[in-house]
């Protein structure tokens, strides 16, 4: 399918979807919703330097009026980088992926009807998966954002989730991530009543130990429905040769890795076909 005939089947999917008037009408009916999750690289540390942020902020990174962020607060607000400043509180935030991927995401959002994206930064640096389980502080917190998130209207797009390098350290993590991951997916798609929810992992480009190979096997070889898995593996990284650098965060938004498990035209496609894969299931 080419990219062009993918934008046309979600227009044609998201027309038929928003019959009701009345949620044509209401700007908050039509947010479309993506929830930020897992440690720090998906909190974003490119531009980071001894604990200090470069400020600099590349265009595909920018602000737009229709792309928001949910904050501490759980209060609206135009969304900017650092995006996870106010939830990451105990490390800098820098530039992470999510406000790429909503730049990207925004005008096909936008000609299917969409008109605003929606993002609900939870990515808390240092933690491993088993942080996030069921009935952990921050799973409970990533639900209670997300549910705030499309109280005032709106639908959920999908989960993005980068994660993973806390538990390349110790062999009984590594080898538990897998059964975890699949867990905590199923998870949420039940306390969100969400059965078909889209959930797009980054497979890991580095690790804080030495289980880095045990890690991204055990992503590549979930076998769930709607779970896309997208690789980070190639991407340069700061000077710590554990964080994306602010370009290779631009790479990962816009989908663009050379050693990526899908091609930068494949992942571009998965780009579009998020919204219409929703509107499908």
């Amino acid at each position: 399918m080419s990219l062009a005939l993918s934008f046309l089947l979600l227009m044609a999917i998201s027309q038929r979807s928003v019959s009701d008037p009345t949620a044509l009408n209401s700007s908050d009916s039509r947010k479309l919703i993506f929830i930020l999750a897992g440690q720090s690289n998906m909190a974003g540390r490119g531009g980071v330097y001894e604990n200090k942020w470069d400020h600099v902020v590349p265009i595909e990174s920018g602000p737009h009026q229709s792309i928001l962020r949910l904050n501490a607060a759980r209060v609206w607000q135009e969304a900017s980088e650092p995006l996870h400043a106010d939830i990451d509180v105990r490390r800098t935030c820098g530039v992470g992926p999510g406000m790429v991927f909503a730049n990207w995401v925004r005008e096909p959002a936008k000609q299917a009807g969409w008109g605003l994206i929606g993002l609900v930064p939870c990515a808390v640096g240092g933690t491993c998966i088993r942080e996030w389980a069921q009935g952990t502080v921050l799973y409970q917190q990533m639900i209670d954002r997300t549910k705030a998130a499309f109280a005032s209207g709106g639908k959920i797009g999908a989960v993005l989730w980068y994660q993973g390098e806390s538990d390349t350290v110790k062999y009984e993590d590594a080898y538990s991530y897998g059964a975890r991951l699949k867990k905590l997916i199923n998870d949420l798609r039940v306390d969100l009543n969400l059965p078909h929810l889209l959930f797009i992992q980054v497979g890991l480009a580095s690790g804080e130990g030495p289980y880095i190979k045990i890690v991204r096997k055990a992503q590549k070889e979930i076998r769930l429905p709607n779970v896309k898995y997208v690789d980070a593996l190639g991407l340069k990284l700061e000077s710590d040769h554990l964080h994306l650098t602010t370009q290779s965060q631009v790479q990962l938004g816009n989908g663009d890795s050379s050693q990526a498990s899908w091609s930068k035209t494949k992942l571009k496609l998965l780009h579009a076909l998020l919204l219409s894969l929703f509107f499908i299931l």
